[in-house]
């Protein structure tokens, strides 16, 4: 009884452990200190924090720890066991209390995720945990405070070289205003501010001190009008805008970047410098799908893996001579509206000669698509032409609609280097059969989802079907027939 209390007590406040002379000599003595650093090292920091309650060899390897993460989840503040507000009262103390116990040797990261819920009533927890990284000389920073916390990132921090040995440099949900006087972060390769209010020309002045950049991502910075990437940025390779709601431009002169992801208002004007090097890129607006068909084929042809969201497509996406020679995955999905023609996509595979991977999101079930089972006729065929590279395709949220099963048609017909293809019906947010998840069952589907499913796997046995090839794999997913069998007898068509 006595061990087993010992044991219950919180790994991360355990200080001391009074285990026997031929204990320690077993567990500490048997390998040198530097080896147990190691091992440790290797561990989470919970796991870790855990074996220090074995013995005092452990506990001296914990207060060395390289890295130092801290949330909910590390610190065992279960929001169901402790309730919210005991929850976020308990972080500050415990992050305090690891801090000051540790060593202050050999610490790499350091990352603090405050509860949502924390109430941040000065900054002297944040400035206090920042000096502990000043003094350490940490290579990964992370601090994510809760939304409105109000706090402001000194940009002191970085001056008089005190940010040299940082590497990677995450801030989210505060202020941060860096001046002039911030020197070179010779060392700082990737950059990922979210939420974070800071102006376009304290952007710039600051990332125009990174030379080492090799990463910048920027999301839901609000204040941001222009952005501008300098062009003494020689090895920025990686740029990523989402959800920035006042840009307008952005403007890169930086001359090496390989991969670009955007997301956000479609009327932003988009100068992206020399982008021959330019081998990744996703685009999420509304419309996305026509743009990367129509006006990026001439100035960015040597793409090699393309992501399109489109949360609104009106117009069929064009038939047009660009080509992305290059072209090898392309993955879109796209709400489309109810007379958009999937069929249309004939296009991509037109223009991409080198393409062997194609993955449809077809999310249009709020949308009344005409279904071919409502007009029966004659299924539509594009001109002959063969398509020679081209080995999987899926389609998700597969429907009737008409045109989507003239796609498929026309992926069994015309694709003949075809190896697999995959037709998913719609699904449960949540399933009960996917690993690592403990559902005990899926999550409900609406009733006319599910009719829309039963009339996709018609669909697919009528149309479809028949004409793949022996030397093609066909599979099909629909909706699980234990957790929607009720559901699943309803007539298909009425």
């Amino acid at each position: 009884m006595k061990r087993t209390s010992k044991r219950n007590g919180s790994p991360c406040q355990r200080d001391d452990d009074s285990q026997d002379a031929e204990t320690q000599i077993c567990l500490g003595a048997s390998l040198p200190e530097d080896v147990w650093c190691h091992i440790h090292s290797l561990m989470s920091m919970r796991a870790a924090a855990r074996a220090a309650c074995v013995s005092r060899a452990f506990l001296h390897s914990w207060r060395r720890h390289p890295n130092l993460i801290f949330n909910n989840r590390t610190l065992g503040l279960d929001r169901n066991t402790y309730g919210a507000n005991e929850s976020a009262r308990g972080f500050s103390s415990k992050v305090d209390h690891i801090l000051k116990k540790h060593s202050g040797i050999g610490v790499k990261k350091l990352k603090i995720h405050m509860p949502l819920d924390y109430k941040l009533k000065d900054s002297c927890y944040p400035d206090s945990w920042l000096q502990f990284a000043v003094t350490l000389g940490i290579e990964e920073l992370e601090l994510a405070l809760p939304v409105k916390a109000k706090y402001n990132f000194p940009y002191s921090f970085f001056c008089n070289g005190s940010g040299d040995s940082i590497r990677y440099l995450l801030l989210a949900d505060c202020s941060f205003h860096p001046t002039s006087e911030v020197g070179s972060l010779r060392s700082l390769t990737r950059l990922h501010l979210c939420a974070v209010s800071i102006t376009e020309d304290e952007i710039g002045c600051f990332i125009s001190n990174c030379y080492a950049l090799e990463q910048l991502e920027i999301r839901y910075c609000d204040w941001i009008v222009c952005l501008r990437v300098p062009c003494m940025l020689q090895r920025l390779s990686y740029l990523e805008v989402l959800g920035c709601s006042k840009l307008r431009v952005i403007d890169n002169k930086a001359p090496n970047i390989s991969s670009f992801y955007f997301g956000g208002n479609p009327k932003v004007q988009l100068s992206l410098g020399e982008t021959l090097k330019m081998k990744n890129l996703y685009m999420s607006f509304s419309g996305a799908i026509r743009y990367v068909r129509f006006e990026l084929p001439s100035s960015m042809p040597n793409l090699e893996t393309v992501t399109i969201y489109s949360s609104r497509e009106m117009v069929d996406t064009p038939m047009l001579h660009g080509k992305y020679l290059h072209l090898k995955n392309l993955s879109i999905a796209l709400n489309a509206a109810a007379s958009y023609d999937y069929l249309s996509l004939v296009s991509f595979f037109d223009a991409c000669p080198s393409l062997e991977t194609f993955v449809l999101d077809a999310s249009h079930w709020k949308t009344e698509h005409v279904s071919i089972f409502t007009y029966p006729s004659d299924l539509r065929r594009m001109q002959e032409q063969h398509h020679h590279r081209i080995k999987n395709v899926k389609i998700l949220n597969f429907s009737s609609a008409k045109s989507l099963v003239e796609l498929a048609c026309h992926v069994v017909e015309h694709m003949t280097s075809l190896e697999c293809l995959t037709l998913e019906t719609y699904q449960s947010t949540f399933r009960c059969h996917v690993p690592n998840h403990k559902f005990i069952k899926c999550s409900p589907l609406a009733i006319d989802i599910l009719r829309e499913a039963k009339r996709a796997l018609m669909a697919i046995r009528t149309y479809i079907e028949p004409k793949v090839p022996s030397t093609v794999e066909l599979h099909v997913v629909e909706p699980c027939s234990r957790c929607h069998a009720v559901e699943l007898e309803l007539p298909s068509l009425g």
